[in-house]
């Protein structure tokens, strides 16, 4: 009997290129696109994704490549598990990742909960990573894409051992230039689709008025500070400034000025010199080990708190309900609560979790 994939499509190049190589594969393909958000317009959302183009582009490459294609509408789940808590994580005063969370919830929750009760083995995506089994332990592993500037592991650290075991990622061990060659050759609509660079319910990146917007509630101005309380100047609202931030403080100073913290209760922001940005310490929480158990001592790994860093040597202390410390060998800069750390050993993905605090 044929293994059955479920494919989740957005509309773009890389999800379309996967789920013309799992027909190849011989595999009883579905193409899935999530509705998960429902913009002003088509043209609002045309450089990020979940538009009604995008799922135009999704149902004719299904179309072309000859397996059935549905909509699924998860955008009352992806409104209260996805937005709610974006905005929830820049009123505390963090900056949210809800690309991750759509990963973990949506694509890895609720579609492979789907698939899983429709009798489908896999979900795919277009993600750039690759999945193993370590032979000793028997784990499933998630490893960096083998081009590394495509490489996506960072944002699927949640993915758990089970889900690992019903994931596959066609893309790992390629490139994107390999990617759009096959999608020209088979005549894909979006074989030059760009890559969708925006949050797909903040197309204008405007995050403080999509929240005052949603919320109802506004985002007073309030004093900006230096860190021994002395009043600089005043800020439009603290959520819209974030830590390392310099332009559009709005204060003159001899030397250049950074935002290091912020009190969401006073309302207010704090600004320091540079070098106030580094710390080689931080604390997260709700963790996931992927490559391990959770460790009971110390471990060595190298970890990023970007998806653009560079990883950086570190030591992890476990701690007690999915938290840890971290203690990076060189103090890193703007460590930012909300965002992730990623922990690697070489290409393999240790684990994860949210920064709370540094």
């Amino acid at each position: 009997m044929k293994k059955r994939a479920l494919i989740a499509m957005s509309g773009g190049v890389d999800s379309s290129v996967a789920a013309f190589l799992m027909k190849k594969k011989g595999f009883d393909c579905l193409g899935i696109t999530m509705r998960l958000f429902r913009g002003n317009s088509n043209s609002e959302a045309r450089h990020s994704c979940c538009s009604d183009s995008d799922i135009d582009d999704a149902a004719e490459v299904a179309y072309r490549i000859g397996i059935p294609f549905e909509v699924l509408d998860f955008s009352r789940e992806f409104r209260e598990q996805i937005i709610d808590k974006f905005v929830r994580t820049y009123e505390s005063g963090g900056v949210p990742n809800p690309c991750i969370d759509c990963n973990s919830e949506m694509k890895f929750g609720l579609l492979l909960k789907y698939a899983l009760e429709k009798e489908y083995d896999f979900v795919v995506t277009g993600h750039y990573a690759r999945i193993d089994t370590d032979k000793v332990s028997g784990r499933r592993l998630l490893k960096k894409a083998l081009v590394p500037e495509k490489d996506q592991s960072y944002v699927l650290y949640r993915l758990t051992q089970e889900q690992l075991s019903h994931v596959i990622f066609p893309l790992g061990d390629m490139g994107k230039d390999e990617t759009r060659s096959i999608a020209e050759e088979e005549g894909f609509i979006n074989a030059k689709k760009h890559d969708s660079q925006d949050i797909c319910f903040v197309p204008d990146r405007d995050y403080a008025g999509f929240m005052e917007e949603y919320s109802g509630r506004p985002y007073p101005d309030g004093d900006i500070l230096d860190l021994s309380g002395k009043v600089l100047g005043r800020h439009h609202g603290a959520v819209r400034y974030t830590n390392g931030q310099r332009r559009g403080l709005g204060i003159s100073a001899p030397e250049p000025l950074y935002v290091i913290k912020k009190d969401m209760k006073e309302n207010k922001v704090y600004v320091g010199a540079e070098e106030d940005l580094y710390s080689d310490t931080l604390y997260a929480s709700e963790v996931n080990w992927i490559s391990i158990p959770a460790p009971s001592g110390e471990l060595r790994v190298k970890a990023r708190t970007r998806y653009s860093q560079k990883e950086q040597d570190a030591t992890v202390y476990g701690e007690e309900d999915r938290r840890i410390r971290l203690v990076f060998d060189k103090a890193q800069r703007a460590i930012t609560p909300g965002q992730a750390v990623v922990m690697y050993d070489g290409d393999t993905v240790v684990g994860g979790g949210t920064i709370s605090r540094r």
